[in-house]
């Protein structure tokens, strides 16, 4: 499998000082399928959205949020945790950018709490989607139709509900991003 994503170009949005611990095995295997200086890496193609005060693994910035276009990218990843993405959703320029993949019909992946961005960018409705099951509830309330499975793929976006899952989302998040390319 390794390389399969190689010449995929895929924003990491996380804000800045976000802790990568929950979302550590995503990047790690992002890196193996996608090696290369314009794929995924944690010196490469990460944005920042404002500051959280998790610590952890400090994320370096190769793009700033406000310059980043999805024009420029194949796909979107967007990690899970409780505090980053909970920064992301009230950010309206992490907003507009999340939006943006959906309006062009490029491939979306999320895992946990990652779907509230994609809940406030209001791309949810219509779609089949997992999530941490305390998102359940937000998720229906957006139009989404909720699954309690690891990985599910609708409509050009997969989701999964939480790190135990991290095997089925990156298999699940493979076959939906190896066909894209900007």
């Amino acid at each position: 499998m390794a390389g399969q994503l190689q010449d995929q170009k895929m924003p990491f949005l996380s804000p800045t000082g976000s802790n990568m611990s929950s979302s550590s095995g995503l990047g790690r295997r992002l890196m193996t399928l996608a090696p290369g200086p314009a794929s995924f890496h944690r010196r490469r193609i990460v944005f920042a959205a404002g500051t959280s005060p998790t610590g952890g693994d400090e994320l370096s910035v190769d793009v700033p949020l406000d310059r980043a276009s999805s024009a420029d990218f194949d796909a979107l990843l967007l990690p899970g945790g409780v505090i980053n993405p909970d920064s992301l959703r009230i950010e309206p320029k992490a907003v507009a950018f999340v939006k943006s993949f959906f309006d062009a019909g490029k491939p979306v992946a999320a895992i946990c709490h990652g779907p509230w961005t994609i809940i406030n960018a209001g791309a949810a409705r219509g779609r089949r989607m997992t999530s941490w099951p305390s998102l359940e509830i937000d998720l229906r309330n957006a139009g989404a139709q909720w699954v309690d499975q690891e990985a599910v793929t609708d409509q050009g976006l997969v989701t999964s509900r939480k790190p135990a899952d991290i095997p089925a989302f990156n298999r699940a998040m493979i076959d939906l991003f190896r066909p894209a390319k900007a």
